[in-house]
C-alpha cells in the first residue's frame, strides 16, 4: 500500500477541516491514491452462494428449486450482493473529549470512524453508527443511503457523560439479525475481562469486531515534574498527585492494561488495534483493510 502525503493523514492538520465528509474523502482518496486495493468478491451478476432466508429478504431471491429439496428457503446470493453490513459504534463518553495537544481522543475517533465508513461506502458496504455513553444514544442501522446521515451525526455530536462501555458493546449485538462488522472506536477505560465477556456476547451473535483503542500521550506517560491536581472529566473528582515519583509505575500499569486487552480480545477472536492520536491515520486504515481482507466477507 503506498503510503500517502503527510496533509492527507496529520490528525492536526485533518482537525482543521470542519466538514467531514470532505475530511473523510480526503483521507480516503489520499491514502488510496496509485492503487486500489478493492475488498469485493466482484461486481457481476454471477450466482455466488445460498444463504437461509430471512425476515425481509426479497422472495424474488428465493430459490425455490432449492426449497422443493429441502423444504427450506433459500436465497441466491451473487457476487454484487456479496457486501458486508459494517456498524461503526463510537465512544462519546467524557474521557473522550480529553486531548493534550491539537486533537482531542473524540475528534480522532470522528475522522477514523468517517474515514472507515467513506472507504466502506465505497467498497459497497452497508455503513451504520451506534455512538454510546451509559447507553446507545444514537443508532443509524446499517444501510448503502446511510453515509451522510452518518457524517452528520458524527459532526454534531458532542461527547460527554459517564461511560459504561461493556453494556453498551452487549446491546451492539442485538441491533441487527444479520451478522456483519462491528468497528469499535472508544478509549477502552474497562476491565479486560469485562470487556472481553461483552465481546464473546457480542461474537456470539455472529459478528466480527475490530477495536481501536485511542489513547492520547499524555495518558501513557503521564509528563510533567510538578506536582498536579487531576480531574475524572466524567466525575468531576479531584486527585493530586506528583508525577515524577508515580511515572514509572504508571507507565508499566498503562502498559499491563494494553498488554491484558490485547490478549483478552485476541482471545475472543477480535482484531485489536492501539492508536495514538499523534500518529497519521494511515495505521489505523491499513489496519482496517487488513482485518477486511484476511477475515473476508461476512455475513
Amino acid at each position: 500500500m503506498p503510503i500517502a502525503p503527510a496533509a492527507f493523514l496529520d490528525p492536526a492538520l485533518l482537525a482543521k477541516i470542519s466538514d467531514l465528509a470532505l475530511l473523510a474523502r480526503t483521507v480516503v482518496d489520499g491514502y488510496m491514491h496509485g492503487q486500489h486495493r478493492s475488498m469485493r468478491k466482484g461486481s457481476s451478476l454471477d450466482f455466488a452462494e445460498h444463504r437461509s432466508y430471512q425476515p425481509g429478504d426479497d422472495l424474488r431471491r428465493v430459490d425455490w428449486r432449492v426449497y422443493g429439496r429441502t423444504d427450506r428457503f433459500y436465497i441466491k446470493e451473487y457476487d454484487a450482493d456479496t457486501n458486508a453490513s459494517v456498524l461503526f459504534a463510537v465512544d462519546t463518553s467524557g474521557s473522550m473529549n480529553y486531548g493534550s495537544g491539537a486533537v482531542t481522543k473524540f475528534a480522532y475517533a470522528q475522522m477514523l470512524a468517517a474515514s472507515l465508513a467513506w472507504l466502506s461506502q465505497a467498497q459497497g458496504d452497508r455503513v451504520g453508527l451506534a455512538t454510546f455513553t451509559q447507553a446507545l444514544v444514537d443508532v443509524i442501522p446499517p444501510s448503502v443511503r446511510h453515509l451522510q446521515r452518518l457524517l452528520h451525526t458524527l459532526a454534531a455530536t458532542t461527547p460527554g457523560g459517564p461511560s459504561q462501555l461493556v453494556a453498551s458493546i452487549e446491546k451492539l449485538g442485538l441491533l441487527s439479525q444479520r451478522a456483519g462488522i462491528v468497528v469499535l472506536v472508544t478509549d477502552c477505560y474497562e476491565q479486560p475481562d469485562a470487556l472481553g465477556r461483552a465481546v464473546d456476547a457480542l461474537r456470539m451473535h455472529g459478528h466480527d469486531l475490530i477495536v481501536f483503542h485511542v489513547v492520547d500521550p499524555a495518558e501513557r506517560e503521564l509528563p510533567g515534574d510538578d506536582d498536579t491536581t487531576f480531574e475524572d472529566v466524567e466525575s468531576g473528582n479531584l486527585l493530586p498527585l506528583k508525577p515524577r515519583a508515580l511515572r514509572d509505575t504508571y507507565q508499566s500499569l498503562v502498559r499491563a492494561h494494553h498488554e491484558a486487552l490485547q490478549s483478552r480480545f485476541a482471545a475472543a477472536g477480535a482484531d485489536y488495534v492501539h492508536l495514538d492520536t499523534s500518529e497519521p491515520l494511515d495505521r489505523a486504515l491499513h489496519a482496517y483493510l487488513d482485518a477486511r481482507l484476511t477475515r473476508g466477507r461476512v455475513r
